[in-house]
């Protein structure tokens, strides 16, 4: 046990833990259910995923606040996989072998990947997926449920986008739906509020659950309300089981006598690299949320993927990634360990047994109040006055990113914010390779130019032209003694310098600047 998960024992924060692992739950079930439905696949797929996601994901896990289940940006994969593959019991086979695949880019350290995803693009997607989550939650605050919970993408399944969605909610608004979502959010916001947060008591329940108490309440008292009353489309729809033999009948096993189809491992090779992706993506952005800075051993977080993705293949689940809307839901319900996670794994589990009934009077119009505050949270108006303090160069890639995702989908848009930012890169390191200045030295005025320690290939424009505007009969010194890296390109440059200084009377001096020993060397050399 590591020094953080020491001072993190789950023991010692069930009194955290426990509220946030009740929030995650609320907002988890809907998503799993509406993703699975997305899919194209059995409803029952996306409970299992999210139980496996929370209890052996979570268990595996080294991510002290990351939650694991279905995905929505892997539910059109998913969709053309089972068309294509023709089965959803072939469909599993590919999801055990990507979870395999996922065991092995653990194994050979592929979580790097991670850390190569700039901050701007970072915090630029958390941003962009709290405003998505405040759009699209919007239809079904007001009664309009034709999208299904969890879609992040901007062009719909139903032909329609996440703009021309609130337009056409504008025919479609349920009075009572409307009530339920001002009285849920309502009772969130005075949640928030320090009053209530000086009350010990009221810490210990989550004002989700007290919510979503109301929101049941008032569902039932509309019943009798014609003008009122929900429909089922307005509620949570979990599959009931008759008896334990119907409950067992809902887990579908893969069926692996179809090994020899090729088909088989190029979906699984898509599966593993996408869920691997959005994973990593995920666990950069959960660890940024996190209050107390912890960092997630992302290899190991590979490895516990994988073997949620075989366990859930293996039982008919859908594949798993680790997901920021549940981690973000757990951060800002105050979670504090990855107990908070498996909790929420045994209440999905727990409630699909004894209390579905119970679960199907939940409307989705107090789950939307709580993804609103969710969503607030994610892009407050403080998150962009940040961002733009830091100047341009993290402002303009932050804000490409959130217009890419939000008018794509996740990885596209997360695409388009890095290609900005490796742009942005590129341009410093072609415009700041050095620095210059004037001193006098020996009564003489010197143009001194300072190399930066790293100088590659992208600033031979910018030295080169330099060094062909310095007035003849100048006096020259290059600095090259902070130099560790230069492209031999620009070596040359600096030689070929030398021999024209002569020519045009000027006086140049080189610190720093070794000649190579060898001609065989490559396009970089150290420089000291």
């Amino acid at each position: 046990m590591n020094s953080a998960e020491r001072n993190f024992n789950p023991l010692k924060n069930f009194n955290k833990d426990i509220p946030a692992s009740i929030v995650v739950f609320l907002v988890a079930m809907p998503l799993c259910l509406g993703i699975a439905l997305a899919s194209g696949a059995p409803l029952f797929s996306g409970l299992i995923a999210g139980i496996v996601g929370g209890i052996v994901v979570g268990f595996f896990s080294g991510s002290p606040l990351g939650v694991s289940g279905p995905a929505a940006g892997l539910a059109v994969i998913v969709l053309t996989a089972i068309e294509d593959l023709g089965s959803y019991e072939l469909f599993l086979v590919s999801v055990v072998i990507a979870g395999i695949i996922q065991i092995l880019m653990g194994f050979a350290k592929g979580g790097i990947i991670a850390y190569y995803f700039p901050s701007s693009v970072i915090m630029g997607m958390l941003a962009s997926i709290g405003i998505i989550i405040f759009f699209k939650q919007i239809p079904h605050a007001f009664g309009y449920d034709k999208d299904y919970e969890g879609d992040l993408a901007f062009n719909q399944s139903d032909g329609e986008n996440t703009f021309s969605e609130l337009i056409n909610m504008l025919d479609f608004i349920s009075p009572g739906a409307v009530i339920i979502t001002a009285i849920s959010l309502a009772i969130l916001l005075i949640w928030e509020t320090k009053a209530i947060k000086n009350i010990s008591f009221m810490q210990l329940v989550p004002g989700p659950l007290v919510a979503v108490i109301a929101g049941v309440i008032l569902n039932l008292t509309f019943e009798s309300i014609p003008a009122l009353k929900l429909n089922s489309e307005q509620l949570v729809n979990v599959p009931l089981a008759e008896s334990f033999d119907g409950f067992i009948g809902n887990f579908t096993f893969p069926d692996f006598s179809a090994l020899g189809n090729a088909q088989i491992y190029v979906t699984a090779l898509v599966i593993a690299v996408v869920a691997s992706l959005e994973t990593l993506l995920c666990v950069e952005a959960t660890d940024k949320l996190d209050p107390y800075k912890r960092v997630t051993p992302t290899n190991r977080e590979l490895k516990a993927q994988g073997i949620g993705n075989i366990i859930s293949g293996l039982i008919g689940g859908l594949p798993i990634t680790q997901v920021i809307v549940r981690s973000s839901a757990n951060i800002q319900s105050g979670g504090k360990t990855k107990a908070s996670t498996i909790i929420h794994g045994f209440l999905i589990l727990i409630s699909i047994i004894l209390i579905p009934n119970l679960l199907n009077l939940i409307p989705l119009a107090t789950l939307a109040a709580i993804l609103f505050v969710v969503g607030f949270k994610l892009a407050k108006p403080a998150l962009f006055k940040k961002m733009y303090s830091q100047g341009y160069g993290q402002f303009i890639p932050f804000m490409i990113t959130i217009i890419g995702i939000v008018f794509t989908d996740l990885l596209i848009g997360l695409c388009i914010g890095l290609v900005v930012s490796i742009l942005f890169i590129i341009y410093n390191n072609f415009r700041i390779p050095y620095i210059s200045q004037s001193d006098e030295k020996d009564d003489k005025s010197v143009i001194r130019l300072e190399l930066a320690q790293e100088v590659t290939f992208l600033n031979k424009a910018s030295i080169l032209q330099y060094l062909a505007n310095i007035p003849d009969n100048s006096v020259v010194e290059i600095d090259a003694s902070n130099t560790h890296y230069m492209h031999y390109d620009v070596y040359e440059i600096i030689e070929d310098f030398k021999i024209n200084a002569k020519e045009r009377n000027i006086q140049l001096s080189v610190i720093g600047l070794f000649a190579p020993k060898s001609q065989n060397l490559p396009r970089g050399l150290k420089v000291k």
